[in-house]
C-alpha cells in the first residue's frame, strides 16, 4: 500500500449498493483503514439503492458507530445511474472515489492512484483480468468499442467501477442517466468540459455474494437506446 504522508488528500468515497448485505460491512471497514492511512479529511458514503435485504440496516449501524460514515437511502431502486448520481452529489471533499458495494475490487489499490491526481482530473481504471463469464466479457468489450467510437475515447474499460474524480467536475456537468449509461455520460461530459483523464489497471476479484444485474437484456437495450441520444445532447451543449 502507498502511504501519502506529506500532502494528504481530501476525499469522499462512496459505494452504490443494491442488496449487498454480504459484502458492505467488510468493504466499509477495509475502506476506513485505507483512508486513515492516506488522509485526515475523508468520508465514506453508502448509497442504499432500494435494497430489499439487510443492506439498509447494516449501513445504518455502521453510520451510528462512526461519524465519518453517512448513508443515503433510496426508498425504491432507482438504478445504477441514480445511485451514482446520489453518491456524487452527496460528496463534500475535494476528490470523490467510488467502487461498487459487491467487493469485486480491492480498496487497497486506491492509494496507488493518488500520484496521478497531480496531473489529471479523472483517473478511470480498467480491469486487468475480468473475473466474469465469457458472455459478460464479450458484451463489455463490444459496448466499450462502440462507446469509444461514438465519443472518441481512448479508454480500455468504460464501466470499470473504480474511478477517482475531482469533485468540482460535478458542479459543472449535468448527470441525467439513471441506468448503465452513467459512466459514459460522466466521462463524455467531463471531456467536453475540458477535464483531463488517464487510466490505470486494477485487480478484478470474483463475486462471492449477491447477484449481478448489469447483463439483463432490458438494461442493455436501454443503454443502447440512450447512447446516441446522449451524443446529440452533449454535442448540442457548448463547453462550459
Amino acid at each position: 500500500m502507498v502511504l501519502v504522508t506529506e500532502s494528504k488528500i481530501s476525499i469522499s468515497v462512496f459505494f452504490p449498493c443494491h442488496n449487498e448485505e454480504g459484502a458492505i460491512e467488510t468493504l466499509t471497514r477495509q475502506t476506513l483503514e485505507v483512508l486513515s492511512s492516506i488522509s485526515d479529511d475523508f468520508e465514506v458514503i453508502i448509497v442504499n439503492d432500494g435494497s430489499t435485504d439487510n443492506t439498509a440496516q447494516i449501513a445504518d449501524t455502521l453510520a451510528r458507530d462512526n461519524p465519518r460514515i453517512r448513508v443515503v437511502h433510496h426508498p425504491h431502486n432507482l438504478g445504477y445511474g441514480g445511485a451514482l448520481q446520489s453518491g456524487f452529489r452527496a460528496a463534500t471533499k475535494e476528490w470523490v472515489f467510488y467502487t461498487d458495494g459487491d467487493g469485486q475490487f480491492d480498496i487497497n489499490e486506491l492509494p496507488g492512484l493518488l500520484d496521478l491526481t497531480e496531473k489529471f482530473d479523472i483517473i478511470t481504471c480498467y480491469r486487468i483480468n475480468r473475473r466474469e463469464s465469457w458472455l459478460r466479457k464479450f458484451n463489455g468489450w463490444a459496448w466499450g468499442r462502440l462507446v469509444c467510437f461514438v465519443f472518441n475515447f481512448k479508454l480500455r474499460d468504460i464501466d470499470c467501477a473504480f474511478k477517482l474524480y475531482r469533485r468540482e467536475i460535478f458542479d459543472r456537468i449535468q448527470m441525467k442517466s439513471m441506468g448503465a449509461l452513467i459512466d459514459t455520460e460522466i466521462l463524455a461530459r467531463a471531456q467536453r468540459a475540458g477535464f483531463t483523464m488517464t487510466q490505470r489497471g486494477v485487480t478484478h476479484l470474483p463475486r462471492t455474494t449477491g447477484q449481478q444485474s448489469g447483463a439483463k437484456l432490458k438494461v442493455i437495450l436501454r443503454a443502447f437506446k440512450e447512447l446516441f441520444k446522449l451524443r446529440r445532447d452533449i454535442l448540442s451543449d457548448s463547453p462550459k
